[in-house]
């Protein structure tokens, strides 16, 4: 991953004081220690749930302002057999290429502008889940959603973004939806906004990450991930009714990830 370099120049000023005659007047001096930074501050990803720890999830799409995307997640759903009946999918929870625990899914953002007017994040699922080799293209009535929404930080949980405590539905392709908010002198720094939770955190949120098992009730591996075992989580989920069509293959869609700054 590259990194955006931090230089930090140091200019001290000292003062070397003499012994005092003891018949002199006492007198007192003081000097000045300032110090400047130059450059930009380091892009890191950090684990959501420790964030004090940096973490490395892979590649991401990442953006290069003082008010920047950090990582946004690649959510994979997986393998399903195609039902006749109604079916809610959970997608992969976020896995890491160090020794990192499986986590719920997040994006981090980070504000480092000198005069923050806060941020808002948004989503917009720009397509249906489609499959362009199948006759029938797309999965008519899909509904993609988000829940459990928190958000970590190592600054002042007083100064943190809001966000959603209703379940995120995208039910309709196009539109904008609100994923988190932050006020004028909040959301400063860096946060994450997680969907869900591993059984570890130490915030009290809900376990939400189950084993992704085959049929025979064995892990199933990631490759991507140095063969570590996918776990399911329940706070992202696919529900796709039993009518409309569906064949064999591998249906997509786009989900635009939006970071602006509040008036």
């Amino acid at each position: 991953m590259k990194k955006a370099g931090l230089l930090l120049a140091l200019s001290i000023v000292s003062l070397l004081l003499k012994p005092l005659d003891t018949a002199a007047t006492a007198t007192s001096y003081s000097g000045d220690a300032t110090v400047q930074f130059t450059g930009n501050h380091p892009k890191q990803v950090m684990d959501p749930e420790n964030p004090g720890n940096p973490a490395d999830p892979g590649d991401s799409p990442s953006t290069d302002r003082q008010l920047r995307f950090d990582f946004v997640p690649q959510i994979n759903f997986g393998e399903a057999e195609i039902s006749d009946t109604d079916q809610t999918y959970y997608g992969h929870a976020q896995l890491f290429k160090d020794d990192t625990g499986a986590r719920g899914n997040f994006i981090q953002v980070s504000d480092f502008r000198d005069k923050s007017t806060g941020w808002a994040l948004q989503i917009k699922q720009e397509t249906q889940f489609q499959n362009q080799s199948a006759k029938n293209q797309k999965l008519k009535g899909a509904v993609l959603s988000f829940d459990q929404s928190w958000s970590n930080s190592l600054n002042d949980p007083a100064t943190a973004p809001t966000v959603s405590k209703e379940v995120i539905r995208l039910l309709n392709i196009g539109e904008t939806y609100n994923l988190a908010e932050a006020k004028p002198q909040k959301g400063e720094g860096t946060w994450s906004i997680i969907f869900g939770a591993s059984v570890s955190n130490d915030k009290n949120r809900a376990d939400t990450l189950r084993p992704k098992l085959d049929e025979k009730n064995n892990p199933i591996l990631d490759p991507a991930f140095n063969n570590q075992p996918i776990y399911e989580n329940q706070a992202v989920s696919l529900f796709i009714p039993a009518k409309g069509a569906k064949e064999p293959g591998n249906y997509q869609t786009v989900l635009t990830w939006i970071l602006s700054e509040l008036p």
